[in-house]
């Protein structure tokens, strides 16, 4: 794999499930998930709130999923960030929405039911919110200072995944564009650092902001909000002393021989295929 997209979520269902059925007979249903949260600011104030992630389930997962969760369920998911664009009929403006396609799901909730929690432990009842991608900066960071005085800039991450499709056997290809914000010193550090075209991991929560148009219509925008943004592809002098460059001469023992059918170690490297993954859901299930 190239790059990675992966996002983890722990929340709670909102709302009765309504299971459909593609045309080719999938099944297919959208959890709505809240997540409660809380988080320090650079000011270190603790801020809290619920953030709401729709989260598509296919086939025998989605089956599952409409028997047995209610609404309030909690639920750990585990899937990859997707956005889906389209024109607006009436408009013609270009419209899109991030979701969460789900790759694993754990009910959460004992088969007693949940339990009151006990008066101490208000500190643990958030949730997880927590993605993770590795790719290429789609363009130069460029800083802005918001009113109060904090530095903030916004990224684009690119990642791509490969699959091959399990009716035509066709590999596939699709990129995802993130948009990734940065607060504080670490976005002075990426600002002076990262440019177009360079490999970065970053991790943080994903977020939602809406907002009204001058024309009165609403609209939506997902955003990783970073705390963690790691330099990939660069030298590291740190560890610069703990690289071996020159292999170290031993001595055999007596009864060792090398044997000369054994390739070098570069070509059984050059020999590892590349993985792809069958995917059972087929083309015209897409809604791209």
């Amino acid at each position: 794999m190239f790059s990675l997209n992966r996002i983890d979520i722990i929340g709670y269902q909102t709302q009765p499930l309504l299971v459909r059925q593609t045309p080719s007979g999938t099944s297919v249903t959208d959890l709505n998930l809240v997540i409660p949260y809380s988080f320090k600011n650079d000011k270190g104030e603790t801020l809290s709130g619920r953030s709401f992630q729709t989260v598509t389930l296919w086939g025998s997962m989605a089956d599952i999923a409409g028997q047995y969760v209610k609404p309030g369920a909690q639920l750990f998911i585990s899937g990859r960030l997707q956005t889906d664009s389209w024109e607006d009929t009436q408009s013609a403006e270009k419209r899109s929405k991030t979701k969460v396609v789900a790759l694993d799901m754990i009910f959460l909730d004992p088969k007693d039911g949940q339990r009151e929690p006990a008066s101490e432990a208000a500190p643990l009842l958030h949730c997880l919110n927590r993605a993770q991608v590795i790719g290429n900066v789609t363009k130069d960071p460029e800083m802005r200072t918001t009113t109060g005085g904090q530095n903030v800039l916004t990224i684009g991450v690119a990642t791509n995944e490969k699959w091959r499709d399990k009716a035509t056997k066709e590999t596939k290809e699709r990129v995802e564009f993130h948009s990734v914000v940065i607060w504080g010193e670490l976005a002075k550090a990426i600002s002076a650092s990262v440019k177009k075209g360079q490999r970065i991991y970053v991790a943080g929560r994903v977020q939602t902001r809406t907002w009204e148009t001058q024309a009165g219509q609403k609209r939506a925008t997902t955003e990783i909000i970073a705390d963690s943004v790691s330099l990939l592809g660069t030298k590291n002098r740190e560890i610069a002393a703990s690289i071996q460059t020159e292999a170290v001469a031993q001595k055999a023992a007596p009864d060792a021989a090398v044997d000369p059918t054994e390739p070098p170690a570069a070509a059984i490297a050059a020999s590892i295929p590349e993985i792809n993954y069958e995917s059972e859901i087929k083309p015209e299930d897409l809604p791209f």
